[in-house]
């Protein structure tokens, strides 16, 4: 475990209400795609901290990054006005949403701003080179939403390994211009877009109702044994 005083280094916009906020590291950044830190920042002198998850990989070591939607909280509205060379305070890692390389296929379901440690674990995986076999569904209310979609599809096709399926659940989705799918991830859909489904070990990674709905959808309409879903609950990401 590490806990160091630290600066930020970059602020990036990925939609139009998610930003990507980089930390500075002395040497290299040590942890596991996929897990998550704690980060204190001031607020009107005060020190606040809130945990978030890493998304970026293990391979992008000369830096931390979390990644995180914007809403009018107190926290994000700080994290909202940081600039570089802002101070913060970083304490890591932790976690254990992470990837084992004894699985040979995998299957990311996510959505939204739960995409984070999927980010990180694709691109562990394309880095290093490693053979898992990976399908990722990932849904967002419309296209403009789809967080890292320049990154997802940069993998996907330098690794064939690396499948990603989009689907958007917006009501006014056209779908003369949309090529993804449409609609919630749900048990039609799963098995559809992920033929094998039953050799797969699942990771659900987005908003409590999500990950527990496609956690009873996994065990109780495709019988999916419990033993082989990973879960990571984005709860009071405010």
């Amino acid at each position: 475990m590490a806990e160091f005083e630290t600066e930020v280094i970059d602020v990036i916009t990925r939609t139009p209400n998610v930003k990507s906020f980089r930390f500075k590291v002395k040497g290299k950044a040590e942890f596991k795609a996929g897990q998550y830190f704690f980060v204190t920042i001031k607020i009107n002198n005060i020190e606040k901290t809130k945990h978030f998850s890493f998304s970026n990989s293990p391979t992008e070591n000369k830096y931390i990054e979390f990644t995180k939607r914007i809403t009018s909280s107190e926290f994000s509205s700080a994290l909202n006005g940081l600039k570089k060379c802002d101070w913060a305070k970083i304490r890591m890692p932790y976690g254990s949403f992470t990837l084992d390389n004894k699985y040979k296929k995998i299957a990311f379901l996510s959505g939204g701003i739960g995409i984070t440690p999927i980010r990180s674990i694709c691109k562990y995986a394309l880095d290093k080179e490693l053979d898992t076999d990976i399908s990722l569904l990932y849904g967002n209310n419309k296209e403009d939403d789809i967080i890292f979609k320049v990154d997802l599809d940069e993998m996907s096709a330098k690794n064939k390994k690396i499948r990603v399926v989009y689907t958007l659940t917006s009501p006014g989705t056209d779908n003369k211009n949309w090529k993804g799918r449409i609609g919630y991830i749900d048990e039609k859909m799963i098995p559809k877009e992920i033929p094998d489904y039953k050799e797969r070990v699942f990771y659900i990674c987005g908003p409590p109702q999500m990950v527990e709905g496609l956690t009873n959808i996994l065990k109780d309409k495709l019988y999916v044994k419990e033993s082989n879903i990973k879960k990571e609950n984005f709860a009071g990401y405010r």
